[in-house]
């Protein structure tokens, strides 16, 4: 199939896979039901790729059907599965020489052959209270110093959000500037534009990838923005007046915060129309800090993943009704072909 052919399928239906996917280091997880794969190119330049199941923390439970609930879920389970992926990527990219510290020693003799999962399990919480004291309670300690200046609890609550999304983006614009984050963003970059072409309709080529964008509206980068933007209208519906009930609240209110932002990217994911449009865009705009153009060796990466969860050619038969021809999957025929029209 030309490109010509492949974008005229593409134009006529754009349908949901149901796969998603983490960028991790020097690699690539995707995840199809409660299966994943995470494919890494090796130091040696070879591509390992792993593939095992996640059940999820309410695995079967009809809480997962009942919308808003669910996101919480979905959320904790994205946390938990992103920092196991990761670690299992660093795994390839340690220094062999370094030395095993007695810290190490003593947390492997306490929790032996549970040590892994109780580090992943440590990892996971500190990076939520840092999440939690960073975009949550800190812009509301900031704001508090204007509380003698301004007295309208309405522009106070307005100051808080923009000072919450202000950090954010903040946030991500500095890592996006160190040199490792740069290619987890290419590999992110990678990951979109796999999902992308064959959600298009398009056979899973280097070179279809390659021109696929690189942005999707089920990023969770998209979903991270959504929850600043529904913090800042919870929290100007609700309010209290005492200082420490303030902070609590913000806490107790992210479980709420997380299934309503889980609800919207849910519904920007499977619809098309010029609401959904409008309310993705944000998102759609910071991911151009979030990811970056991959080079063909880290979409190979991309598609080794997702052919390890994923048949994308009953995917493409079932939902944009063509059999995959094997010639289609020659790049150079492609461009050839392309070249001839």
């Amino acid at each position: 199939m030309s490109d010509t052919e492949a974008d005229k399928v593409g134009k006529k239906r754009n349908r949901y896979s149901g796969i998603g996917g983490q960028a991790v280091l020097e690699g690539i997880m995707m995840k199809n039901k409660e299966q994943y794969a995470i494919a890494i190119r090796k130091p040696d330049g070879e591509i390992e790729v792993d593939v095992d199941t996640y059940h999820g923390v309410m695995h079967d439970s009809g809480l997962l059907k009942i919308p808003f609930i669910r996101g919480i879920f979905n959320f904790v389970d994205s946390l938990v599965l992103g920092m196991k992926c990761l670690n299992f990527s660093a795994s390839f990219y340690e220094d062999e020489d370094a030395k095993e510290t007695v810290a190490d020693k003593a947390f492997h003799r306490i929790f032996k052959d549970r040590a892994e999962k109780v580090f992943m399990g440590i990892a996971t919480v500190f990076s939520i209270v840092l999440a939690i004291a960073v975009f949550m309670v800190l812009p509301y300690f900031l704001t508090a110093q204007f509380q003698d200046y301004i007295r309208n609890a309405s522009l106070m609550a307005i100051i808080e959000g923009v000072i919450r999304i202000f950090i954010f983006v903040m946030y991500v614009l500095c890592i996006s500037l160190m040199k490792d984050i740069r290619r987890v963003y290419m590999y992110h970059g990678a990951e979109h534009k796999c999902i992308n072409c064959i959600e298009k309709g398009r056979p899973l080529t280097v070179r279809n990838v390659m021109r696929s964008s690189k942005q999707h509206r089920r990023c969770g980068t998209s979903f991270l923005l959504f929850v600043m933007l529904v913090s800042v209208v919870l929290f100007f519906f609700i309010r209290v007046d005492n200082p420490v009930y303030k902070v609590l609240l913000r806490i107790a209110l992210i479980p709420v915060i997380a299934g309503i932002s889980y609800e919207i990217i849910r519904l920007a994911g499977k619809s098309d129309n010029i609401l959904v449009r409008i309310i993705s865009a944000p998102g759609m705009w910071l991911q151009g800090l979030t990811t970056k153009e991959p080079d063909e060796d880290m979409v190979k990466v991309a598609i080794a993943a997702v052919e390890a969860v994923f048949d994308w050619k009953a995917y493409l038969f079932e939902a944009f009704g063509y059999e995959i021809d094997d010639s289609w999957l020659d790049d150079d025929a492609a461009k050839k072909d392309d070249e001839d029209e």
